[in-house]
């Protein structure tokens, strides 16, 4: 339940700088692009949630060989 809370308050204060942004654009590009740090950071939480984590479970990659070229046999 807290999860869901906090995507959709990260989503509505993405979509209140979406909206200020719109209607007072930044006046130059350093102001613009310090805009777009923490929006892109809000939407990353509301679409991915808190922790960020994926759905699709990675493969796990398979055991080292053993080092070849061993001084004793």
């Amino acid at each position: 339940m807290n999860a869901l809370v906090l995507r959709i308050v990260c989503g509505l204060l993405f979509a209140g700088m979406v909206l200020g942004v719109v209607t007072h654009p930044p006046q130059d590009l350093t102001q613009g692009l310090g805009m777009m740090l923490p929006a892109t950071m809000l939407l990353g939480v509301a679409l991915k949630g808190p922790k960020g984590r994926s759905t699709i479970p990675r493969k796990r990659s398979p055991p080292a060989p053993p080092a070849s070229g061993d001084a004793r046999q």
